[in-house]
């Protein structure tokens, strides 16, 4: 059907199909990143939740540590006359700007896949469209009606819609369960960041309280 279609549904054809290569490339990419990120942010609320007295952000597994790291940086910056709101406001921001770019860079590229799932259909009928038409001017210039002469062409043409429904599909289906995936690893990662900033300021407040005693000290994170 491909070989004897016509060169703009052939044009559509390719088109759709280099579309839908690059949506399960990209699918796969994002199924193992995130299998990965959740489970480093689930692995993160639960570390967050038992801080002892030091905040170690070398503890943490993945982009997490960089999380913290950044809180615990914003908490080592400090006049010493701020209230325990303001202390965790600002930590707590810090932290969550980290997140937003780490999340960022996760979040890449899913947006080819609403655009795939989004247009190849109407691609796909647009070859529909034209083959059929192409199919209907040469059975006015042969004269001929008969369903042996009209079914190849418009059976070449509805293949393209075909196609634009195999490309559109899995986009859709993989955007909206990034999208899922995304919210609640969110959820769950700005949590942990509550934690991690509760324990902040309870470690810096308690050790102005006790006269100045140090506070922890940022230990060497390596980029992730």
């Amino acid at each position: 059907m491909f070989l004897n279609a016509d060169a703009v549904v052939q044009g559509v054809m390719v088109i759709l199909l280099l579309a839908s290569l690059v949506c399960w490339i990209v699918i796969l990419e994002k199924a193992a990143l995130f299998k990965r990120a959740s489970r480093n942010v689930l692995a993160f609320k639960r570390a967050a939740s038992s801080i002892g007295d030091e905040v170690d952000p070398g503890a943490y597994p993945g982009f997490t540590s960089l999380i913290v790291a950044a809180g615990v940086r914003e908490a080592e910056d400090t006049s010493g006359s701020e209230t325990r709101a303001d202390f965790r406001e600002r930590t707590e921001r810090s932290m969550r700007a980290t997140l937003s770019g780490r999340l960022d860079r996760l979040d890449a590229r899913t947006t080819f896949l609403a655009t795939v799932g989004s247009t190849s259909p109407f691609v796909g009928l647009f070859g529909t469209v034209w083959g059929i038409m192409h199919s209907f001017i040469g059975i006015a210039a042969s004269g001929e009606t008969t369903l042996a002469v009209v079914a190849p062409g418009i059976a070449e043409a509805l293949f393209a819609t075909a196609m634009g429904l195999v490309a559109a599909i899995p986009a859709v289906v993989a955007y909206n369960k990034i999208n899922a995936v995304m919210k609640k690893m969110t959820k769950e990662a700005l949590n942990g960041i509550s934690l991690v900033g509760n324990s902040l300021a309870r470690i810096h407040f308690s050790a102005v309280g006790d006269g100045g005693r140090e506070r922890p000290m940022l230990k060497k994170v390596e980029s992730q």
